[in-house]
């Protein structure tokens, strides 16, 4: 018999408490990296957002580039001293200055010689649809003479019914408003190619400094910035940098004579434009060979240098008072 008082406890008791024991720190531990796994897992639903937005977001670039791509157009921003033959030839634009005009005329306006820094050309487009239906709805309007010769009553509709006069009538009445409507002073011919300048160095005056020996033009007394005219009607043959003249301008005149402007600092005409007396060609300026502000103005009987006549004198012989 087993001595009294002395009882041994089963090895299974305390083997459940070890179990129970791990068990329970096994737990503790356990359920911190749970939580921090729960933590920085992405649901499902954000992941699918994600894509989503990155799908998205690629397909409107490749639209974009794909609307850029089949369009061939681009946007060309406007600088000091562009002018449209110019920005034709340095974006190689099939058509020339002509081609580039047609194409912004609903931009630049009326005349392709006023065109400024900052305004936006298209390079490679078509006119905008909405220029074109402009320029459509301008033409199908009556002119101003047109409208002016009809009678004031026919535009009422209350007054629709009356007969319409006859063509006796009408023109009995367009040629007595002819008779009592003030004559407009007919347009001068010629006018000088600078407003209100004073002469400084005149032509033919001997020098060392002209490779001819003499100063082939005259020079006009002007501030850079200074609008310059062109002196009659022609057509523009060269505009654009000429070496030691500068930015310059020529144009072949009605009757024959090309009038040259040099040393400008900005220009307002391309080649191949025509031009009006007293239409800007330019702004004065010192750029090329030059000792300061000032316009060189020469008369020539051909385009080029060393053909060059009294450009006073022919001024003058044009009536224009210098």
């Amino acid at each position: 018999m087993p001595a009294k008082g002395k009882h041994r406890r089963p090895k299974t008791l305390r083997l459940t408490r070890s179990i129970a024991v791990a068990g329970t720190g096994g737990a503790a531990l356990a359920l911190p990296l749970m939580g921090a796994a729960g933590a920085h897992a992405a649901t499902p639903q954000s992941v699918s957002e994600k894509a989503v937005h990155s799908v998205a977001s690629v397909q409107q670039t490749a639209g974009t580039k794909a609307a850029e791509n089949n369009s061939g157009s681009r946007t060309y921003t406007v600088k000091s001293g562009d002018y449209l033959s110019k920005i034709a030839d340095d974006q190689n634009v099939e058509g020339g200055w002509k081609k580039l005009y047609a194409d912004n005329r609903a931009a630049v306006g009326e005349d392709p010689s006023l065109i400024h820094p900052g305004l936006k050309l298209s390079i490679g487009g078509k006119a905008k649809a909405g220029s074109a239906e402009s320029s459509s709805s301008e033409a199908a309007k009556p002119s101003r003479s047109t409208q002016s010769s009809q009678p004031a009553e026919a535009s009422k509709p209350a007054e629709a019914s009356k007969p319409a006069e006859s063509p006796s009538s009408d023109a009995s009445t367009a040629a007595q408003a002819a008779q009592a409507a003030p004559q407009a002073a007919p347009a001068a011919s010629h006018v000088a190619p600078v407003s209100g300048a004073g002469v400084g160095t005149a032509y033919k005056v001997a020098g060392s400094m002209w490779s001819s020996g003499y100063h082939t033009g005259v020079d006009f007394v002007v501030s850079t910035g200074t609008p310059l005219k062109a002196v009659g009607s022609g057509t523009v043959v060269s505009a654009g940098w000429a070496g030691a003249y500068g930015n310059q301008v020529v144009i072949k005149l009605a009757d024959g004579y090309y009038a040259q402007y040099a040393h400008l600092s900005s220009l307002s005409v391309s080649a191949g434009q025509s031009v009006t007396a007293g239409q800007q060609v330019g702004l004065s300026g010192s750029t090329g060979n030059s000792t300061g502000p000032h316009l060189h103005f020469e008369i020539r009987t051909t385009p080029n240098y060393g053909s060059d006549i009294d450009p006073l004198s022919y001024l003058r012989s044009k009536g224009v008072a210098l």
